[in-house]
């Protein structure tokens, strides 16, 4: 379906139907968007991961034993 003839058929429906229907758009847009972003910002998170050392340096203790006092 074409948008022109999309926004017709929008048309013809009565508000409180027209409003659902831009609210649920809206939304769709707006949770496409925050995963885009979350994506980005993993693969920028990750990306300094990799390179930074200063990020991974308390790493090469991840497998010692560990004690805890109490």
């Amino acid at each position: 379906m074409k948008t022109s003839e999309l926004i017709k058929e929008i048309k013809r429906l009565p508000i409180q139907k027209r409003i659902y229907v831009i609210e649920k758009a809206i939304h769709s847009i707006r949770q496409q968007e925050d995963a885009h972003q979350i994506e980005k910002a993993v693969n920028d998170l990750y990306s300094e991961y990799k390179t930074n050392s200063e990020l991974t340096a308390f790493s090469n203790i991840d497998f010692e034993d560990f004690y805890e006092i109490k």
